[in-house]
């Protein structure tokens, strides 16, 4: 059995990550670690294991498990590594952007795997650490992948997104409050969302010349789970040839799944699937691409990767069905 520790235990990715392991066949949870929690029942801050639990928050670490989830504040990871030690064994997996980038990846002589399984899957099998990718860098990267791989991007990407509230995390503000969020719609960092710097890094890695704008727009959405995405950009490839290049791209990776025909955000959510359709009118390829935030977009592809890190089948544990109504 793999023994795994999660750090910052009472937050939305801590507890959907908590759902997924405590059913695992192959991971005994060790330690749950919450300053804030500590010395109360997981179901204090997750009601919804109830009857599927009985551990208690800890304000101690055990340094010697074989893997230990980040579900820290952004900012915040490195400085709990610099104050904790794991034993040289432990596997790191960071739900933060704190080792995203290239320029930030180097850490205890050793340097953090970007966590997207669909571009680094044997860097990722080999790797000590991961850095898992971020929620709408996952949806809009993996709708543009295939057009890199073959040197396709030549133009502008626009791109339009909304999110689920829970992406902004468990703690309140001023735009999760219910009677805020509901029956309403806002966008926020518009050209400016700070995972593009993680999307280009990863684009460049396939097409070196990508030099072109990701116009994104985020957008706030009224639910609670679930990014649904739009990307149109120019290509004179037609529609055929394009489904083909992303069901090739896309064949010996289990949660992607490439459609022609219309899709709507919950296909995906509660599940660890990004489901890609493709429309094409003119010149113009339009993709649109959805997933669960807090699974495919954190903890799933989280456990997806300790998977790969531990030689699992990659879907173990994972087998998750939408709800569909």
């Amino acid at each position: 059995m793999i023994k795994a520790g999660i750090i910052g235990g009472a937050g939305y990715t801590s507890g959907e990550l908590l759902r997924i392991l405590v059913n695992h066949s192959k991971v005994e949870i060790d330690f749950v670690f919450s300053t804030s929690q500590a010395g109360k029942p997981l179901t204090a801050a997750h009601p919804d294991l109830i009857g599927e639990t009985g551990l208690v928050f800890t304000d101690k670490i055990n340094p010697d498990v074989n893997v230990v989830f980040l579900c820290l504040g952004h900012g915040k990871s490195k400085a709990f590594l610099e104050n904790n030690k794991f034993a040289l064994h432990t596997r790191i997996i960071d739900l933060s952007n704190d080792f995203r980038l290239d320029n930030d990846a180097d850490f205890n002589s050793d340097s953090f795997v970007y966590g997207l399984p669909e571009l680094n899957k044997n860097k990722i099998a080999a790797a000590k650490y991961i850095a898992n990718p971020g929620c709408f860098a996952t949806a809009i990267q993996l709708a543009l992948l295939p057009l890199a791989s073959e040197n396709l991007l030549e133009n502008d990407v626009h791109v339009n997104a909304i999110t689920g509230s829970t992406g902004a995390g468990v703690q309140l503000s001023e735009t999760t409050h219910h009677s805020w969020r509901n029956s309403n719609i806002s966008h926020y960092k518009a050209f400016e969302h700070q995972h593009l710097a993680e999307i280009k890094q990863s684009l460049n890695s396939l097409q070196e010349d990508f030099e072109n704008e990701i116009l994104f727009i985020p957008n706030r959405g009224e639910f609670t789970r679930g990014i649904f995405a739009t990307l149109y950009t120019n290509t004179s490839k037609s529609k055929e040839e394009l489904i083909d290049l992303y069901q090739t791209y896309y064949k010996k990776h289990p949660f992607v799944w490439v459609t022609a025909e219309d899709i709507s955000l919950k296909m995906a959510v509660q599940t660890n699937k990004c489901i890609l359709s493709l429309e094409k009118k003119g010149d113009y390829l339009l993709v649109t691409s959805i997933i669960d935030n807090l699974l495919k977009g954190a903890s799933g592809q989280a456990v997806q990767n300790m998977n790969l890190m531990f030689g699992l089948e990659e879907t173990t544990g994972l087998k998750l069905k939408p709800s569909g109504f």
